[in-house]
């Protein structure tokens, strides 16, 4: 498995969906913002389950509400900050007509609003200067990337790959209590027996918890990844052996209460993000329920996930291209959940060592040297 290798698919083996990165590094950045932009007319689900959440719009992807699609999904650094980005997704998607016509029954599409939520992960400060953050500037170019990647796609090809790693929104990400550098990882699977059907991941890893086994330093996602495909291989008792005292959580220290808002140390906040995409024909009940199900998938790969210091936080596209029977809908919902272990196994496989003013971190491979 060399690095870079590209082991299960990609989100973007999902006709119709593309992926576009913008990344800030140096000079006080590391941090970043990706964009997924699906098919007009996408059905659009979320399932919020971290304690810390940074979200926008997520609301309005309740099975309940007025508007079932999404014209892009956000996911960015720059904790709360970051979500302004999302503004400059939306000025590009009005400006090319994407999005609910709220005009007068005369002319709906005299008023267009873009239905673009948003998710952020907590890297404030990680590149040294805590002020560095994404916004709509950083927003638009991310979607522009995406956008030049659905141009250069050929009609009917399979995805074209993404950029994996330290890219994005996964530019500044850490894991195992911010000792392990994160990233972005993607991976797809296609459903037996379902010609076409595919289910594809993108995630953003940034957890507090640990991808690996403590003792052994085995990724906890190797054992769930599915029959015929590449398993990542244990490490040596050597790398195990470097990897156990980074994979163990930290005691808690005495005089954390009385640390400074300003320390680094102090908010072990974090946020793992996901979008789900399918070219299944699902409906908004049936989209939020593979949110919900994509979740194991993600503590499969995590532990601990979910937490009050998490933001994890599951979006799921539809594209709707391949009917699904009734009795076949569990069964993508699961796939969901096997494609999302996959995708944060490569995002940590693809993560690489980061030094900044404020952190210097090895990748779970570094460990393995």
């Amino acid at each position: 498995m060399a690095a870079g290798e590209l082991l299960w698919g990609s989100i973007t083996d999902v006709p119709g969906v593309r992926v576009g990165h913008a990344t800030r590094v140096g000079g006080g950045w590391l941090t970043g913002v990706t964009v997924v932009l699906p098919p007009p007319g996408t059905i659009g689900a979320v399932d919020v389950r971290g304690g810390g959440p940074a979200t926008h719009e997520t609301d309005a992807l309740d099975p309940t509400t007025l508007v079932p699609t999404v014209d892009a999904v956000v996911l960015t650094g720059g904790s709360a900050y970051g979500l302004a980005s999302a503004g400059g997704v939306q000025a590009w998607c009005e400006e090319r007509g994407l999005g609910f016509g709220a005009g007068p029954p005369e002319d709906r599409r005299a008023v267009i609003v873009p239905i673009v939520p948003a998710a952020a992960v907590f890297d404030l400060g990680r590149g040294g200067d805590p002020h560095a953050r994404p916004d709509a500037a950083l927003g638009r170019q991310a979607v522009e990337a995406a956008a030049a990647e659905e141009a250069g796609a050929t009609e009917g090809a399979r995805g074209r790959p993404i950029e994996r790693g330290c890219v994005g929104a996964g530019a500044g990400t850490l894991v195992s209590y911010r000792r392990i550098k994160g990233g972005v990882g993607t991976a797809s699977l296609r459903l037996p027996g379902a010609e076409g059907l595919v289910v594809g991941a993108l995630a953003v890893v940034n957890a507090v918890g640990s991808p690996a086994d403590p003792v052994t330093g085995v990724l906890h996602g190797a054992a769930f990844v599915p029959p015929g495909l590449p398993r990542p291989p244990p490490p040596s008792p050597d790398a195990a052996a470097r990897l156990a005292e980074l994979l163990v959580p930290p005691a808690p220290e005495p005089d954390q209460a009385r640390r400074g808002p300003g320390s680094l140390e102090v908010p072990r906040a974090n946020t793992t993000l996901a979008v789900l995409a399918t070219n299944a024909v699902l409906d908004p009940a049936q989209a939020r329920r593979a949110a919900t199900a994509a979740h194991a998938g993600l503590a499969r790969a995590l532990d601990p996930a979910g937490t009050l210091v998490d933001g994890d936080t599951v979006f799921v596209l539809a594209t709707g291209e391949v009917p699904v029977p009734p009795e076949a809908v569990p069964a993508v919902q699961a796939l969901a959940a096997s494609a999302l272990t996959l995708a944060i196994l490569d995002g940590v496989l693809s993560a690489t060592a980061t030094t900044t003013p404020a952190i210097d971190v090895p990748a779970y491979r570094d460990l393995l040297l």
